[in-house]
């Protein structure tokens, strides 16, 4: 059976991975469907507000790592006291991410692609076909 594992499957609910806080999720863990088709494995994962800029896209040995670091963008320093900014609630500063899959072994490693469009990810990720069946022929031995 060919299916894409989730490493961090087993840490997306757990109370030690990224918990509600006080009724906030304290973290940012995008959603993904996988769908299986005969000639690829497509991957769509929830990025709203991102671009191709702000995700990284990784493979090493059959492992898929899809990352992103959002900082929100650096408050100027007033240049006098009195126009200094007092923050009541500034809750969109930081958010970060990383989730790795490993891929099955009957993927095409080097025709793997990825695009962005209204705020999700979709990577494609093609299959090699699957090997014919080799007919052996038999020798007699003296």
């Amino acid at each position: 059976m060919n299916e894409l594992s989730l490493f961090n499957s087993l840490f997306d609910n757990a109370c030690f991975g990224l918990p509600e806080l006080y009724g906030r999720q304290t973290g940012f863990i995008p959603k993904v469907d996988v769908k299986e088709t005969k000639d690829a494995y497509i991957l769509d994962m929830d990025m709203p507000g991102k671009t191709e800029n702000d995700v990284d896209i990784s493979l090493k040995d059959s492992v898929l790592t899809i990352s992103s670091l959002t900082d929100s963008k650096e408050e100027k320093k007033a240049e006098k006291a009195e126009d200094k900014t007092d923050w009541l609630l500034h809750e969109r500063h930081f958010a970060t991410f990383s989730r790795s899959f490993t891929l099955p072994k009957d993927i095409d490693a080097e025709e793997i692609s990825a695009g962005v469009m209204n705020g999700v990810l979709t990577v494609t990720i093609p299959r090699k076909p699957a090997p014919a069946a080799k007919k052996i022929e038999i020798k007699k031995i003296a």
